[in-house]
């Protein structure tokens, strides 16, 4: 009944069953994928280009946007391609599809949460904050962060490409994603879905567990501050970090946290979608329009670009 899982390939039907919807699917994607090069290599470069924009939290942050152009670049160029025309994908292009969402997945779990101790010890521990989060230490977390996830990939990986797959080896998504690939199993998957319990209570739980540690601390601090000042500045500090740490987790919790039938299947693509497109373009746009420093580093590089023009 059952094939063994051979170098076949796979059928990605997405939406195949709406064709027109499709098409819409295919600009809406490739404006977002557009937005995410062009916003993240800003921020990245900015971040490097810029002395004002020399500090942990944009260190963390040029790793988080950089992690962002990887991700959307391992996926975006084959949904489109499955968008507009044939929607086959080899077991190779599969296998490294799933690799690095596995591998860039974790990693954005644990920056946001490594994010979220930065704004503890800024603004609970601002005395000492420098002392603290030096540049050895910021190395340190973000090599740490990259070393832990792609050992957890390394280890996720290879029992869900040896499931039993079924003879149609068609995949329920737009992309290769871990559940995906267990719906299509004609096997036992008792043992892929412990693992994947447990790497969700790792992964997931646990980073945002601390990261609600983290701002519980910070909104204690936040509360003994009577100056206006003062709480806007906090909330500009968290605001971004903490609209960022929602989109990953409703997304993640919207597509795994879902029921069998046909509706919430359908439901969690859109989900899906939405995290593998439109969260990399959101999170861009938030700290291109809305961080004044990011702005004022843009505006400081134009000047530049006059001034070299001048001359």
């Amino acid at each position: 009944m059952a094939n063994q899982s051979s170098p076949g390939g796979f059928l990605l039907l997405g939406f195949s069953e709406h064709p027109g919807l499709e098409r819409i699917l295919f600009v809406v994607v490739l404006t977002s994928y557009l937005l995410t090069l062009v916003g993240n290599t800003l921020i990245i470069l900015l971040s490097v280009q810029d002395p004002r924009l020399h500090s942990p939290m944009y260190f963390f942050l040029s790793n988080l946007f950089f992690l962002d152009l990887c991700f959307t670049t391992s996926s975006i160029p084959q949904m489109l391609v499955n968008l507009w025309g044939p929607k086959t994908i080899s077991f190779l292009g599969c296998s490294v599809q799933l690799f690095i969402f596995l591998f860039l997945g974790t990693t954005e779990c644990i920056l946001l949460t490594v994010m979220a101790f930065n704004h503890y010890v800024a603004i609970c521990q601002s005395l000492h904050y420098t002392t603290i989060i030096h540049p050895r230490l910021c190395w340190q977390l973000a090599s740490r962060a990259w070393v832990i996830s792609l050992l957890e990939s390394v280890v996720g990986t290879p029992p869900t490409l040896r499931l039993p797959f079924c003879p149609h080896r068609q995949v329920d998504d737009f992309v290769c994603e871990v559940l995906a690939l267990i719906r299509l199993s004609c096997g036992n998957t008792t043992y892929n879905e412990i693992q994947m319990a447990v790497a969700s209570i790792l992964i997931l739980v646990l980073p945002l567990s601390l990261i609600l540690v983290s701002y519980c601390a910070i909104a204690r601090v936040v509360l003994r501050i009577n100056s206006t000042k003062g709480w806007k500045k906090t909330f500009g500090t968290c605001s971004s970090h903490l609209a960022m740490v929602t989109l990953l987790y409703s997304s993640v919790i919207a597509i795994y946290l879902q029921s069998q039938n046909s509706y919430a299947r359908k439901r969690g693509k859109f989900f899906g979608l939405f995290y593998a497109v439109g969260t990399p373009a959101l999170n861009s746009l938030i700290y291109t329009l809305r961080n004044k420093e990011v702005k004022g580093a843009f505006m400081r590089l134009l000047g530049k670009d006059r001034d070299t023009r001048g001359s």
